[in-house]
């Protein structure tokens, strides 16, 4: 196990030293409930007073409900200023919009509420003079498992070298809310979604890959498969040489 009293001040100094050399004033995140925002979020509180997490419900009703509600949780318990918008007009009028246009899929409609996300990270990161914060893991960035210029953008990443279950051992040290820390993770883009039940293997399982290098002939399969078809989500844009 992670010294996580160590590894606390080590991502506060990190995330203060970014914020001093970016010139801005403050962090913001989407705060969706889950465990990878609620780390993020405490970290960037830690770090500076001027922390803003956003919750931005589309659709489902874990959207509203639980998830909503664990997040606002997170909030009072660790004193982050919290704000709501709800993007489900602004996807509704977009899916509208392209009518006639594409026929969009269901990967093309599941991506949409991400990617609207992220916009309004950064409008009021713009507004404000904020640093938007990224809340992926290294489990979900080695398989691809995010949406590319969605959750997969942000300025800075205080947890990407840690994996899944080194996040929800985190959390329990700084003792999160055990709402969060004891539900099923889930991208919450549709109800009764769940993240584990899309890759095909627990966290647990790829986590032991991931850091052992050990794992099920399965796991090892999924995990390298996922991992090669993303390869473009890692490295950005194809530039004309």
């Amino acid at each position: 196990m992670r010294n996580y009293a160590e590894e606390f001040e080590k991502r506060v100094e990190f995330l203060r030293s970014a914020l001093h050399e970016s010139g801005c004033r403050g962090f913001v995140f989407g705060n969706s409930g889950g465990k990878d925002s609620a780390l993020v979020g405490i970290l960037c509180k830690a770090a500076c007073e001027n922390t803003v997490g956003i919750i931005m419900p589309c659709e489902s009703k874990r959207n509203f409900g639980e998830d909503a509600a664990d997040a606002r949780e997170l909030a009072a318990q660790f004193g982050i200023e919290s704000r709501c918008v709800d993007i489900t007009p602004v996807r509704a009028a977009l899916v509208e919009q392209l009518r006639g246009v594409a026929e969009l899929n269901s990967m093309a409609l599941i991506n949409l509420a991400p990617r609207i996300r992220m916009t309004t990270l950064y409008a009021i990161a713009a507004a404000e003079a904020r640093l938007v914060v990224g809340t992926g893991n290294r489990s979900e960035l080695y398989i691809g498992y995010y949406t590319k210029w969605g959750d997969g953008a942000s300025d800075i990443n205080p947890i990407a070298d840690l994996c899944a279950t080194e996040v929800l051992e985190f959390l329990r040290y700084l003792k999160a809310p055990e709402s969060i820390t004891a539900k099923a993770p889930s991208a919450g883009l549709f109800d009764g979604q769940t993240d584990e039940q899309e890759i095909g293997v627990s966290y647990a399982e790829l986590d032991r890959y991931l850091l052992t290098g050990q794992g099920s002939e399965h796991t090892l399969s999924v995990a390298e498969r996922m991992h090669r078809s993303s390869a473009h989500k890692r490295t950005g844009v194809k530039l004309y040489e």
